[in-house]
């Protein structure tokens, strides 16, 4: 019985009591001159609780197994606090793996992302052609330019150049790649950025084109001719300097496109509808569609605001009128089927339209175009308005344009100072003359002379249409 007690857990037997039981040796020596227990005899006693097992003489090697075999009933399962103090364990290596690999995996992602993103980047914004030669002729005749008025307004002139060279020949002779302007828009864009107005300019209208140098430097002769004549003599700085002239609005950006890049921009946003009250068979335009609504596609839509003998009166004023409602039927679309929003249906509009643009260097880069269009998507639709400068057939032959005065000084003035201008249909404008409320027997002011009113200027209404109308309801 001495023995069971001497083997079982617990503190050092009493010093006064003899070290072991008589007849028993004791293991490895006996106590030391500290009196204190051999090490092996201060911890469990064994499991199987048999006597003796604690001095059994089979060496080191069996006590160091009864130590370990020891700790582990002690402690158990829950003894260890995470699955990593397991001895051996392998779940937290997967975990650990796993995660490497996973983080391997994002960080792939995420520069292969970087990456294509930067290369459609730089594709977009290497599709944009630099027009330096204009910048430079511009900047020679810096001094009889207008000088700029209202802050934060842009004044942007888009020209439709239809030259008939490389893939544009088919749509015409080519002469040797001549260029014309075939429309010519001014783009005003209010300070707010919350209306834009686009005055179409006709072709025939006849200007004053002033000396500019055409493609191999030689100068050209002041001259009152008919408007395209500037694009075709001088190109896009002549063009901006008899705009210029006309209006005295400083013109702040150009742009270029030509027959190809409108035909893209259009199929990229799936096609425009228009609404035809008559058939068309036109084969100088190669078009040929029936009446009623059409969606047309990038070459229906060239054709159809291009054609002028097989549509309406034959008129140029009839088409530039074509021209611009489609243009508003374009912007409804981009805007209604969130386009400007949506960067995968904006990359196409944009990888079209920059492929056939040509600009000044401040519009040259994709981040110069993308301000643009980002400071124009919350104009409202119908604040996007399209109207011609008032016109009137030429006294001296009546198959050229001239402007109608005071009524198109006094829109150049609005334009200049950001003031607001309103569009109705033309049906809708009081009397004959489309500009009605801009007789010259008005004062600007939209006053009778001599009148006098304390209330706000009204805003002029002009003929013209804006880009909500339902091209069908006309």
């Amino acid at each position: 019985m001495d023995a069971d007690v001497s083997d079982s857990a617990g503190p050092p037997a009493d010093p006064d009591r003899p070290d072991h039981s008589a007849g028993d040796e004791p293991a490895d020596g006996a106590q030391d001159d500290s009196g204190a227990a051999p090490p092996e005899e201060s911890g469990p006693a064994p499991h199987d609780g048999s006597p003796g097992a604690g001095a059994t003489d089979s060496g080191g090697e069996d006590e160091s197994h009864d130590e370990g075999e020891d700790d582990k009933d002690s402690q158990g399962e829950a003894g260890f606090r995470t699955w990593a103090d397991r001895p051996g364990g392998t779940v937290p290596g997967h975990r650990r793996h796993w995660l490497r690999w996973t983080a391997l995996a994002v960080s792939f992602l995420v520069l292969v992302a970087a990456g294509a993103g930067w290369w459609l980047y730089k594709k977009l914004d290497g599709n944009i052609t630099t027009d330096t030669s204009a910048a430079a002729e511009l900047k020679a005749y810096e001094q009889e330019r207008p000088t700029p008025i209202a802050r934060n307004a842009q004044n942007i002139l888009l020209i439709g150049s239809d030259t008939r060279s490389g893939d544009n020949s088919r749509y015409g002779r080519d002469d040797g790649g001549s260029q014309r302007s075939d429309t010519t828009i001014l783009l005003h864009l209010a300070a707010d950025r919350r209306s834009a107005t686009a005055v179409s300019i006709p072709r025939d209208l006849m200007a004053e084109i002033p000396s500019c140098h055409t493609a191999d430097g030689k100068a050209t002769k002041k001259q009152f001719a008919q408007f395209n004549w500037a694009f075709e003599l001088g190109g896009t700085a002549c063009t901006i300097r008899a705009v210029e002239k006309m209006t005295g609005v400083r013109v702040d950006h150009h742009m270029v496109i030509d027959f190809n890049g409108f035909k893209d921009m259009v199929d990229a946003v799936d096609g425009v509808e228009v609404c035809l009250k008559e058939p068309v068979d036109d084969a100088d335009a190669h078009l040929k569609l029936p009446a009623g609504r059409q969606k047309l596609d990038g070459e229906q839509a060239l054709g159809y605001v291009r054609a002028r003998k097989s549509i309406g009166n034959g008129s140029d004023t009839e088409r530039m009128d074509r021209q611009q409602k489609f243009l508003g039927a374009l912007v409804n679309k981009m805007q209604s089927n969130g386009v400007l929003l949506n960067p995968t249906r904006l990359y196409p509009v944009l990888d079209a339209a920059t492929k056939s643009l040509t600009t000044d260097p401040g519009l040259d880069s994709l981040r110069d175009l993308y301000d643009l269009v980002r400071g124009m998507r919350n104009v409202p639709t119908e604040q996007v308005q399209f109207l011609t400068v008032p016109r009137q057939p030429y006294r001296a032959n009546p198959n050229r344009d001239e402007l109608v005065q005071p009524d198109a000084d006094q829109l150049f003035d609005r334009l200049r100072t950001d003031e607001p201008v309103a569009v109705v249909p033309a049906d809708e404008v009081n009397g004959a003359d489309t500009q009605a409320d801009h007789r010259s027997d008005k004062h600007s002011s939209g006053q009778e002379p001599g009148g006098t009113s304390e209330s706000p200027t009204p805003a002029p209404t002009y003929s013209g249409s804006n880009a909500a109308e339902d091209p069908c309801d006309s």
